[in-house]
């Protein structure tokens, strides 16, 4: 496998990997009665639309199909790719939910 064929399944598998990541954003949004868009925007106001998150919303499963994803869970995810911004958005709406019960 040459140099060029490496450096391009490693994008493509972080790639694929961010794409997963969303998704788990996003379903745990879903799971949360949570507007992942707006939750994304509070995060990254200046940076538009995001075609990822679009796709995502598309393929979500209804809150009663889908398995359980942990505040704690999305939390650690967004915080490997590097989306602090967003974790923090993340664990202030947790902490709303929580203390509302």
């Amino acid at each position: 496998m040459s140099q060029e064929e490496l450096s391009r399944k490693i994008i493509e598998k972080y790639q694929e990997d961010e794409r997963m990541m969303i998704r788990i954003f996003v379903q745990w949004c879903t799971n949360h009665d949570l507007d992942a868009v707006s939750l994304y925007e509070q995060a990254y106001p200046n940076q538009g639309k995001n075609e990822a998150l679009s796709e995502a919303l598309e393929d979500v499963l209804p809150k009663e199909e889908a398995s359980d994803i942990s505040d704690e869970m999305v939390l650690e995810v967004l915080q490997f790719f590097g989306n602090d911004d967003l974790a923090f958005v993340v664990a202030s709406a947790a902490h709303k939910r929580k203390g509302s019960r």
